[in-house]
């Protein structure tokens, strides 16, 4: 499952990337973003700041300053923000790409059978997540009437 933090940081994006695909966009503020979003502003703050340090959105100070989407939605990795936001996806530290660890009751990884069906599991999983954009997010309400029949 995903962290309440990341849901919140998806939020917050979708929010940015909605005024980005407006024919004139502007910066939020923080409190526009929280408002729009639905988001705790005391939370918004230092998620803001992770997602600005990894160059995904930038602030600028001033009267009319506020946070704006720097890199085009088609860009913006969810696994990338998954990592950086919630740490590894991977369902067992052995099977992780960035935070490797052997399991401390693993005998032998090679003929382990658990890591063995969960990374059966866990290839399904990543190559769905990692094609998946924030351009693919600002869509999904079409895709979700076509699935949900809504």
């Amino acid at each position: 499952m995903i962290t309440q933090k990341m849901k919140y940081a998806l939020k917050a994006l979708l929010v940015l990337g909605d005024e980005a695909g407006k024919a004139e966009p502007v910066a939020l503020t923080i409190e526009e973003i929280a408002r729009r979003s639905g988001t705790p502003k005391r939370f918004l703050e230092h998620i803001l700041l992770e997602v600005r340090n990894a160059g995904v959105i930038a602030s600028t100070r001033g009267r009319s300053g506020g946070y704006s989407l720097i890199k085009k939605p088609v860009e913006v990795s969810i696994s990338e923000l998954l990592r950086l936001i919630d740490g590894p996806i991977a369902p067992l530290p052995c099977l992780s790409r960035r935070a490797y660890q052997r399991c401390e009751d693993c005998t032998d990884e090679a003929s382990c059978r658990i890591r063995k069906v969960f990374a059966e599991v866990f290839w399904s999983y990543l190559v769905i997540i990692e094609s998946l954009t924030l351009a693919d997010m600002l869509r999904s309400d079409k895709v979700a009437e076509q699935v949900l029949g809504g």
